[in-house]
């Protein structure tokens, strides 16, 4: 684009669609890589979910409202169990795969969880509470989190969590001290800095050395950190632990993760003399949120993955260090993420130009930063479709922007939707699944959304929709 002394505004060719988005044969069809597995159209051209039309489910729940296809949720949990219990059978008799709950949890889900056989990860008092409401297993849980109180490590242990991950010396001695005080031993692992880069945004990069997660390989700090594990005798060193980042795409950045992370484990074991029976790869793997994104399925990222410890292990050459511990794997945007979409309603659309050569339609909806803060936290794109009925108007560019003050406020930056959208209609955002309820706010003093699942031809609501009386319960100003 050619600059412009009175800004970009005024350059020539500003305003046209990102590359990945082409001006659309029909703007009315369905990427099926975005949307749950039951989403369709009728005959009508309105969306359906599990034989639920969204225009129903509206007029009995309201909008905005997250809409999730409980038969996708569970279809991806079982390919993540049995994609990784089959690559790595032969490696390490299975592996074991933990949702993170960090990227939505509620109590249907922690139960979903469950059922479906996967073990599940929290980071907070609040999602622990979660689980144990639900029931869940306590030993197939791992707690993770930079900075746990005295008192969510206390409640981890009295319920009996199968693992709690490391973070700093502090919290060594903190959880060590817990453990001593309810005369238990605490299982934990290590969480290591490995010094990865992922290709991602880099405020969801963990795996670099300026960041606050982890004990630092390249210093030194986490070889030093297991050997302060193992002088403790109320602490039962299970394993290492990494995380290298989120919405990552190819396993080259597992690759130089693993190495490191074998390393480390092969030091741990010749210089403590400890034979570690865990080792966590962490999350992190992508979901389609628009046609530029392509992600591994289940099985094929499985398979590269025990591919690459497989060969690390091996090149150790000793025989006792080449058995390969119990690995992890801790999913969640790429589980529930692609299972639901977000549905609105439109309340004004106003039409911008931009520069000589295109136009811009603001289409306005009764939701925004509240329940999606994603595009404006790290610049996260989305699609959207009209919802509530079909169309023969051309395609116009459009942008997709929530009720709230800020300009920032925006849901879809950029996507064709049809010339005659209006006031009353309804857009559905897929890919809403992960981090928009559990990032939600009230801002504007603005009720959360519901959470809605659908199954079988039947809604039910899973998080009921905040209201005003629930946003005013908090205030205990005098009247």
């Amino acid at each position: 684009m050619r600059s412009h002394e009175a800004g970009a505004l005024h350059a020539e060719g500003y305003g046209g669609p990102p590359l990945y988005l082409p001006h659309p044969d029909d703007v009315m069809a369905l990427l099926p890589q975005l949307w749950p597995e039951t989403v369709r159209r009728d005959a009508e051209g309105r969306l359906t979910v599990a034989g639920v039309d969204v225009v129903s489910l509206a007029r009995e729940y309201g909008t905005a409202a997250y809409v999730l296809d409980e038969q996708d949720f569970r279809s991806r949990a079982r390919a993540f169990r049995d994609g990784f219990a089959d690559a790595f059978a032969q490696v390490c008799g299975g592996a074991d795969v933990y949702y993170a709950g960090k990227a939505f949890l509620c109590t249907s889900v922690a139960r979903w969880v469950a059922e479906e056989g996967l073990s599940l990860d929290v980071c907070s008092g609040g999602e622990l509470a979660v689980a144990r409401r639900a029931g869940f297993p306590p030993e197939r849980i791992g707690f993770h989190g930079n900075n746990k109180s005295v008192e969510e490590i206390r409640a981890a242990l009295e319920y009996g969590v199968g693992r709690i991950v490391l973070d700093s010396f502090t919290e060594i001695e903190r959880v060590a001290d817990v453990a001593t005080s309810l005369g238990v031993v605490a299982p934990v692992m290590i969480r290591v800095t490995v010094g990865v880069e992922a290709h991602t945004h880099e405020f969801i990069a963990t795996g670099h050395e300026d960041q606050k997660f982890g004990f630092s390989l390249s210093e030194g700090q986490a070889l030093e950190a297991a050997r302060t594990v193992l002088a403790h005798d109320r602490l039962d060193l299970r394993g290492l632990h990494s995380h290298i980042g989120s919405q990552i795409f190819d396993t080259g950045g597992f690759e130089l993760s693993a190495r490191r992370l074998v390393g480390l484990h092969r030091q741990v074991a010749t210089e403590l003399g400890h034979h570690s029976p865990e080792i966590d790869l962490g999350g992190g793997f992508g979901m389609a949120y628009t046609s530029q994104h392509t992600p591994l399925p289940p099985e094929h990222l499985a398979a590269q993955l025990a591919d690459i410890v497989r060969h690390e292990f091996a090149a150790l050459g000793d025989e006792a260090l080449t058995r390969v511990p119990r690995v992890s794997v801790e999913p969640g945007r790429a589980i529930v993420g692609p299972s639901t979409f977000t549905l609105y309603e439109v309340g004004t659309v106003k039409e911008v130009q931009l520069g000589d050569l295109h136009s811009r339609a603001y289409v306005s909806v009764d939701g925004g930063m509240s329940d999606n803060v994603r595009p404006a936290l790290y610049e996260a794109d989305y699609s959207c479709t009209l919802a509530s009925r079909s169309s023969d108007a051309a395609p116009m560019l459009a942008r997709v922007v929530g009720k709230h003050c800020e300009s920032g406020d925006i849901v879809v930056q950029d996507e064709w939707l049809p010339a005659d959208t209006r006031p009353g209609d309804l857009i559905a955002v897929p890919g809403t699944g992960a981090y928009c309820r559990a990032l939600s706010s009230q801002y504007n003093h603005t009720p959360r959304p519901p959470v809605l699942a659908v199954r079988d031809g039947a809604a039910r609501v899973l998080v009921r929709r905040e209201t005003i009386d629930d946003l005013l319960a908090l205030d205990v100003g005098s009247s």
